[in-house]
Formats: C-alpha cells, sequence, structure tokens
C-alpha cells in the first residue's frame, strides 16, 4: 500500500502534517525539494503540497492527477488559488482551521471506504421490551448471511449485550477502552481491537462503574464502521445524551420495541417523542400483548415495523449462555424479513 506524499520545506508546515497525520494513523512520503516528488507523484493515494514549494513544483509540469491538495500557514494568501490550479489541485486547506479536514482526507487515502455501512438503532419503548435482544439477533442473522456486521451496545446499564451473545468471556476491547480515543479510527484497528465472530464484530461493556459515551468516541467508532461494515446496529438506552444523540442523527433506521398493552403503549409515546428530536425514520417493531399491534402502532404515528412472534424459554435459553434461537425458527425468520427491509441481503 503505498503512502501519501507530503511536499513542503517548511519545517514548521512539515511539524503539523507529521502531527495531523498521526491523528489519522497514517505514515506519510516526504520531498523536500519539488523535483524529489516525481518519482511518487502517480502512485501516492493522496498528495500535501506544501505552499512554499508548490510554484516550484509547478515548474517540474508534473501530470494532472486527482487527490492533490494544498496546505498552508498563511491565512487568506490571494497567490495561493493561483498556484492551486497552476498544479491541479481541488483544494487550498489553511491550517490550523483545517486540521480536521486534512485528517479526514489523509484517513481516507490511507484506508479507503470498503463498503457503505447501514446504521439501524434498536431502542426499547420501555424498559424490558426486549431491544437489546433483537439487536443482537438482527446482527447474527446479518452475519450469518455474510455481511460484516458490527454490533455497538451503547447501553451502559443493560449488562452487556454479548452476555446475550453467550461471548462475556470472549478477548478483546470494550467501550472503557475505546471512549478516550479522539479523531479517526480505522476500521482495520477498531476490528483488531474487538471481540470478533466470523463477520460478527461486537462492542459491548464491561461489567464495572458505567459512564457515557462521548459524542467523539460515538463519532469516531461509527465513522470506522460506516467505511468496513456492511450493517451496524446500535444497541441504545432510552436516555439520549450526547453519545446516543449521534448514533440516532447517523442512523438510517431508528426501531422502537414496544409490547402492545397499554403501559407499553404510553411509555412507548415517550419514548418517540424524544426520539423524534435526534432521528428521522422511525419505525415499530410490536411485541404481541393485549392490544392490537395495528392499534398501538396508529397510536404512536409510527409505521409498524412488523410483529415479533414469541420465543418459547428464551430467557433459560439465554441463562445457558446460547445465543437467541434463529435460523428456521419463527424468530428467525421475522429477523431474517426485517434485515430485508434494512439492507440489501444475500
Amino acid at each position: 500500500m503505498h503512502r501519501p506524499l507530503a511536499i513542503t520545506d517548511d519545517q514548521d508546515l512539515l511539524d503539523d502534517l507529521l502531527r495531523i497525520a498521526a491523528a489519522a494513523g497514517v505514515e506519510i512520503d516526504v520531498a523536500h525539494v519539488a523535483a524529489h516528488a516525481r518519482p511518487y507523484w502517480g502512485r501516492a493515494p493522496l498528495v500535501v503540497v506544501g505552499g512554499d514549494l508548490a510554484d516550484d513544483l509547478a515548474a517540474t509540469g508534473p501530470p494532472p492527477r486527482q487527490n492533490v491538495v494544498i496546505v498552508t500557514r498563511t491565512a487568506g494568501d490571494p497567490d495561493m488559488w493561483r498556484r492551486c490550479v497552476a498544479i491541479g489541485a481541488q483544494a487550498v486547506l489553511e491550517l490550523p482551521d483545517a486540521e480536521r479536514v486534512l485528517v479526514e482526507e489523509l484517513g481516507e487515502a490511507a484506508e479507503p471506504a470498503t463498503r457503505a455501512g447501514t446504521v439501524v438503532c434498536v431502542v426499547g419503548g420501555r424498559g424490558g421490551a426486549g431491544a437489546t435482544v433483537l439487536s443482537a439477533s438482527l446482527a447474527l442473522t446479518a452475519s450469518r448471511r455474510g455481511l460484516r456486521t458490527l454490533l455497538v451496545d451503547a447501553d451502559p446499564l443493560g449488562g452487556g449485550i454479548d452476555v446475550v451473545l453467550g461471548q462475556e468471556q470472549a478477548l478483546g476491547a470494550r467501550w472503557p477502552d475505546i471512549v478516550g480515543r479522539e479523531g479517526r479510527v480505522s476500521f482495520s484497528a477498531l476490528h483488531e481491537a474487538l471481540p470478533t465472530f466470523g463477520e460478527l464484530t461486537v462492542l459491548s461493556w464491561h461489567r464495572g462503574r458505567p459512564a457515557a459515551i462521548p459524542r467523539e468516541a460515538m463519532r469516531a467508532v461509527l465513522d470506522a464502521a460506516r467505511r468496513g461494515c456492511d450493517l451496524v446496529v446500535v444497541d441504545l438506552p432510552r436516555h439520549v445524551d450526547e453519545g446516543e444523540s449521534e448514533a440516532l442523527a447517523r442512523a438510517s433506521a431508528t426501531l422502537v420495541v414496544v409490547p402492545a398493552d397499554l403501559r407499553g403503549a404510553l411509555a412507548a409515546a415517550q419514548t418517540v417523542a424524544v426520539l423524534r428530536r435526534h432521528t428521522g425514520d422511525l419505525r415499530a417493531v410490536l411485541r404481541t400483548g393485549t392490544v392490537d399491534p395495528d392499534v398501538v402502532s396508529t397510536s404512536l404515528d409510527v409505521p409498524c415495523a412488523g410483529v415479533v412472534p414469541d420465543v418459547r424459554n428464551l430467557v433459560e435459553t439465554l441463562d445457558r449462555g446460547d445465543p437467541p434461537p434463529l435460523g428456521r425458527t419463527p424468530f428467525g425468520r421475522f429477523c431474517s424479513g426485517l434485515l430485508a427491509t434494512l439492507v440489501d441481503t444475500p
């Protein structure tokens, strides 16, 4: 894999570029003289040209190519756009304001997106509705269909979604190992750090003191997952803080699991009112109860995505350390059908 190329003889600018590259988790090649860039020009995934050498580079007549940017520490220099045209650059990035943009450009060049992961959030309309079981079951179903899937446990008070999978002893990072991370995270690093079972990777909680998920940490995880996964399933708590808001804003669909009874409908109405402020596509997944599911869906003004069939002895199954029964079971067929409405399946 070829590395991005920086062309500059400005030591202060180079120090900035090396720091930004480190934040992106990327190593770069450096040419201190414009002529020395020729061997790297055509093969580097991204070329970052310092404003100090842009004219020298133009004089060498480099062949046209994509993914060239000029970077400068001087704001508002009118000559910089002339130099941009002269070397065929696509943009002028002024530091420090454009540091975040450059981190993303370097990271994307070093690890291009191989997938376009669909983010689906799952929330319980009330406590004990079964959102965690549905989240784990959707993720398992997708991974068994050959979809690269990340299952994110965003509920620090849920006891750990790895327990639902029967994988609480699996080695790998949990949220406390991730929350301090800021900036871009590569999917390969995330995948390597987390417990992975076939096509399913799991980010769960440990059994220690719970903590909030910072917005930056959730953003970094979901950005990495969308680049490397087909599907990202996020199991959310009913309260919405910064991390939860970030996940909901990125969701293509949010499933609200609602028991079809009076208390379930009333609690879900409050939950839906909160969720509407953060996400667009809300869908109700109903569990059979004393009220007709269509009546509950209509009362919530949320389209019904399906009615979950009862799963016999589910608690006993999970307590044994076995995952939810899927495959050809009624619940397994339900999850397969629901998945097909959320993402293209093989």
